[in-house]
């Protein structure tokens, strides 16, 4: 008797499934609702579907171009940074162009330097060697127009030599000082004698 009262006790009527549980839910009342409400609302679905592709599409096209700008501006800086690293070097090696021409002072005069020892000789020359190859390496390029006409963007002329010939009128026929340019751009003139021709 007692095992039934327990067990009449933990029953509880709330402990019941909901074997129906679409009694809860609300329908709207459809059955007013005409074929002209169906098309007004899909009418009003379309527009508002247009409306959104067409801000998906502004959207979309200001994306591209912001895009494409951002990939231009970087290529831009990029281009930039390897201008300034062409020439950030530029006024280092400008102070060392007075040393390649003290070397070439010394290899000019051909009877002074061949009276010097072999072996001290064949080691500055060695030295000069290196120094050219790495400013070499950096861009730098040397400008001789020796036997060139003269051209006034590229050529400093220090003096004008009489010629006898026509041909040699406006020629260059000394290169007192090399020029040079680093990475295409001219960063000192050669300094030259330019013949001039004039009938008697």
């Amino acid at each position: 008797m007692k095992d039934e009262e327990k067990n009449s006790k933990e029953y509880d009527s709330s402990d019941e499934l909901d074997t129906d549980p679409g009694d809860d839910m609300v329908f709207e009342d459809n059955a007013e609702v005409t074929a002209p409400d169906y098309t007004q609302k899909i009418e009003k679905l379309k527009a508002r579907i247009k409306d959104l592709e067409k801000k998906n599409t502004e959207l979309l096209d200001k994306w591209q171009r912001d895009k494409a700008e951002f990939i231009n501006v970087r290529r831009k800086d990029e281009e930039d940074k390897r201008e300034f690293l062409k020439f950030a070097k530029a006024d280092v090696i400008s102070e060392l162009l007075p040393v390649l021409d003290s070397f070439e002072s010394a290899f000019k005069n051909k009877v002074a330097w061949e009276k010097v020892d072999k072996n001290w000789r064949v080691g500055v020359e060695y030295i000069h060697s290196q120094l050219n190859n790495i400013l070499t390496s950096h861009g730098l390029k040397v400008i001789n127009p020796i036997g060139e006409m003269y051209d006034s963007r590229r050529d400093d002329a220090v003096e004008t030599v009489k010629v006898d010939e026509p041909s040699d009128d406006g020629k260059i026929l000394e290169v007192l000082k090399l020029g040079y340019e680093l990475n295409g751009k001219e960063i000192r003139p050669p300094k030259v004698k330019v013949g001039e021709y004039k009938e008697n």
